[in-house]
């Protein structure tokens, strides 16, 4: 019996896009088992997102426009919404979609932004980011984080997209992948399995009179949301973080096949000093990471000095191999906790001991990228992005 072709799955993105939603959206569908296709609307593959961050389309929107898609999904931020909206190829496959009964979604604020502004959301039950609610002028509006109407779904913003994306997957897969599947892959809020938010053990001042200058380097086979999550939040709190690429290039090639391009290759930032040190999980990506001389020194340096760094995912069991969790409790990505030292605190999302850090998987990212700006802005900066990202800790 042959298997079913997988499903397909277009993720446009432009020029100030939100990289969560982007990133999110990718991670989520390629792990369903999904063909996702990021296709530009610019004249150029290489996209700059809202906070910086630099991705790579597949391939350009017209070569889309023939193609028959099981959901089209867009992503949020100012002007990458506009941007998105003013896309005349883009308005046409989106309009076949809704007529023609397939899925269709958007986050932030694109339901209002592109979505209303086509007519696609006339007398549907929608959210959007808050800040643009008041554009929902045929929808009716609602509050829900993520509303489903029909064969569209709408979410508010970048800290809701996992939610959003997943109940997109449950359309697309069933209720039963979701939740034997696709939430413990995610380590997703809900699982069972890891419902400790945050556990802090011998806790340490982690203020800095300046703007930290922090490192995330990335590799081929590091997970998306991992490495772009703490990069976008902590640029939201002014942090001056630098990408850099382990690899020969710039480009690196992530966990669902997004391309990223970074700052500057680890041998040109090795040189600098970090006030913190993040990085990113993924199966194969850690070990990318390890065998880069560079990274594991500066990384030893940053222990020896009593500075902040932190994994997610398998990094986490990268340090502890490199004997950076000596003494440290910790946590990593549920299948692999036992390869851990101390195993005493595995069960929480986020764990904190001292000045180091580490998190489960791409569902605690953004947790773990919050913690971090709790710790060294403090409640007032995190409150402030939390209400920017829709973010919420309450159950």
């Amino acid at each position: 019996m042959e298997e079913a072709a997988p499903r397909k799955v277009l993720v446009p993105i432009a020029f100030g896009n939100d990289e969560i939603d982007v990133v999110t959206l990718i991670d989520v569908f390629s792990f369903a088992g999904a063909s996702v296709t990021v296709a530009s609307v610019e004249r150029d593959l290489q996209v700059e997102c809202s906070s910086r961050v630099k991705l790579i389309a597949d391939k350009f929107i017209s070569e889309c426009a023939s193609c028959i898609f099981d959901l089209v999904v867009l992503p949020g931020g100012i002007p990458g919404s506009e941007r998105l909206r003013d896309c005349e190829v883009l308005e046409k496959i989106c309009r076949a979609q809704a007529e023609e009964g397939r899925l269709y979604g958007a986050v932030g604020a694109a339901p209002a932004v592109v979505l209303e502004t086509w007519g696609l959301l006339k007398g549907r039950r929608a959210t959007c980011h808050p800040s643009v609610m008041d554009q929902l002028s045929s929808a009716v509006p609602v509050e829900s984080l993520v509303q489903v109407d029909g064969n569209v779904t709408t979410a508010q913003g970048p800290a809701v997209t996992l939610d959003f994306a997943l109940c997109l997957a449950e359309q697309l897969y069933g209720k039963q992948f979701l939740e034997e599947e696709l939430q413990k892959r995610m380590v997703a809020w809900g699982w069972k399995e890891c419902e400790v938010r945050k556990e802090e053990y011998n806790a340490d001042d982690w203020a800095l009179a300046k703007s930290p200058q922090v490192l995330v380097p990335i590799a081929n086979g590091s997970d998306e949301m991992e490495a772009v999550i703490p990069i976008d939040v902590l640029r939201r709190a002014k942090a001056n973080v630098l990408v850099a690429s382990v690899e020969d290039s710039l480009e690196i090639v992530a966990a669902r096949g997004t391309k990223i391009v970074a700052d500057k290759l680890m041998k040109d930032a090795f040189q600098s000093n970090y006030d913190l040190i993040l990085l990113p999980g993924g199966l194969y990506g850690p070990e990318r990471l390890r065998s880069s001389e560079q990274l594991v020194k500066l990384l030893k340096e940053q222990a020896e000095s009593n500075k902040i760094y932190g994994g997610i995912c398998l990094s986490a069991v990268m340090l502890d191999t490199e004997g950076l969790l000596k003494g440290k409790k910790a946590t990593s990505y549920p299948k692999f906790t036992s390869k851990l030292s101390d195993q005493s605190a595995v069960n929480a999302r986020v764990v904190i001991d001292g000045k180091v850090i580490t998190s489960q998987g791409p569902g605690t990212a953004l947790e773990f990228a919050m913690a971090i700006v709790e710790k060294v802005f403090g409640m007032e900066m995190m409150n402030i992005i939390s209400k920017a990202m829709v973010f919420s800790l309450a159950d």
